[in-house]
């Protein structure tokens, strides 16, 4: 991809060797995604390090790594010269130890861990990879697995069981992912399929201003990035 080719994501590095796996890891939106994990766990009456630490990590690799691997392997989205097999790897790799974080949590914390093991790779595999006729790839599909989901299963891996503040965070972290995705896909169409856009506003008093690409994208990714830090 050459400098001059506009970058499929604000974050996104320059193509090839280690800077493809900067941008196939949308660093601003995996770390938001694991503050909610913090944000859950830290709302028990006492947390335990350890049970954060795997729980942080089977996020990590479940969403971080083989949710963004997945939705690399259809289309190549983000451009990268990642080789297939090898998306393919990680794609496996990261739910596989997500699963085995969670055996380890549901020998420590009990029965209670266990939906979410089951919904972690459904939530993934259907979101990323668009199945069940793309059912689960909307706003609200993305709000409860990337907002609601990691906030309560982060408070059931403290405590075992839920309570009336964590439902209540994780409404918050389900609307506030609903606002990250109703900005990024208009930021993502402009960056990645407009080819042209034309026109002007005119003004109540007359004047008026072009409407460009540049114009619509800015107030749309500094709203992500500036929430996005607010989050973590």
């Amino acid at each position: 991809m050459p400098d001059s080719e506009p970058r499929p994501a604000y974050y996104a590095a320059r193509r090839g060797g280690w800077r493809d796996w900067w941008t196939l890891l949308h660093p601003p939106y995996t770390a938001w995604h694991l503050a909610y994990v913090v944000i859950g766990a830290a709302l028990a009456p006492r947390v335990i390090l350890t049970n954060l630490i795997a729980t942080l990590l089977a996020f990590f690799l479940a969403t971080g790594l083989s949710a963004h691997a997945l939705d690399e392997l259809r289309g190549r989205p983000l451009r990268t010269a990642i080789p297939a097999p090898v998306l393919v790897t990680v794609v496996v790799a990261g739910l596989l130890g997500a699963l085995a974080l969670g055996v380890g949590g549901v020998i420590r914390i009990g029965w209670p861990l266990i939906p979410y093991m089951v919904a972690g790779p459904v939530l993934v595999i259907g979101y990323n990879a668009e199945l069940f006729g793309g059912v689960m790839h909307t706003d609200v599909g993305f709000a409860a697995g990337w907002g609601a989901f990691p906030l309560l299963t982060a408070y059931t891996a403290q405590t075992g069981t839920l309570a009336v503040a964590p439902v209540l965070a994780s409404a918050g972290a389900f609307a506030l992912s609903a606002a990250q995705r109703r900005l990024s896909t208009p930021a993502r169409n402009l960056r990645r399929r407009t080819q042209r856009v034309e026109g002007r506003i005119t003004f109540a008093d007359g004047h008026t201003e072009p409407v460009t690409a540049d114009g619509l994208l800015e107030p749309l990714e500094r709203a992500l990035r500036s929430t996005s830090w607010a989050i973590i």
